[in-house]
């Protein structure tokens, strides 16, 4: 069972139904008692930095998702915001912690071609490391879909397990441990994207 974690922000449906095209049970956790009860957990997330860690820490699922994925090692994905928001802080309208599991600080897109916008919409290409769970079946280079204007800047380069290229490379896809993320949204990014579900859906850690 893959719990998606409920806060008020986010695709969550969207996310629902792409994990249960590929076949996976799916309960959307509204509370956090709900996140004790699942084997794997995704955290969405669409919106400003501030408002995703205030509506987490003020509907208590900070406190479980320390318990579950930091002390009990339960498997979790990040998706965009659900990935920043993992940092130690952000400077998205100010600065504000994060969750602090990556050593890693959010910050704006500044491509260094001035005719690309902000925010990044839209298919970009990435690169990933070889041997990474999350890649396994997807050729290289596979186009993925964003939409974001800031982006993790990591401290510790073996966290970083993907990048993409807009204007310079920035941070798409991180992993430490039990703990792995993307900028990209996989539910947006049809059959590249559905292989990445499938991939975490299968991951045993």
């Amino acid at each position: 069972m893959i719990g998606i974690i409920d806060y008020g922000m986010g695709n969550i449906l969207s996310v629902k139904n792409a994990l249960e095209m590929i076949g996976a049970e799916v309960e959307i956790c509204h509370n956090p008692q709900q996140v004790t009860n699942v084997e794997k957990i995704v955290l969405p997330g669409v919106g400003a930095f501030r408002d995703c860690i205030n509506n987490l820490r003020s509907k208590k699922f900070v406190e479980v998702l320390e318990e579950e994925v930091i002390k009990k090692g339960k498997p979790i994905l990040g998706i965009c915001l659900g990935m920043q928001v993992m940092a130690k802080r952000s400077y998205e309208g100010g600065e504000n912690n994060g969750l602090g599991w990556f050593d890693a600080e959010i910050v704006r897109l500044k491509p260094q071609d001035s005719s690309l916008r902000i925010p990044h919409i839209g298919w970009n290409n990435i690169s990933f490391k070889k041997d990474i769970f999350l890649f396994r079946n997807i050729p290289e280079s596979p186009d993925f879909y964003f939409v974001h204007s800031y982006f993790m800047e990591c401290k510790v380069p073996d966290d970083v397990i993907a990048t993409c290229d807009y204007g310079g490379n920035f941070t798409a896809s991180v992993q430490k441990n039990n703990i792995v993320a993307t900028q990209f949204h996989p539910e947006k990014s049809q059959d590249f994207g559905l292989t990445v579900l499938q991939n975490f859906s299968n991951w045993t850690f």
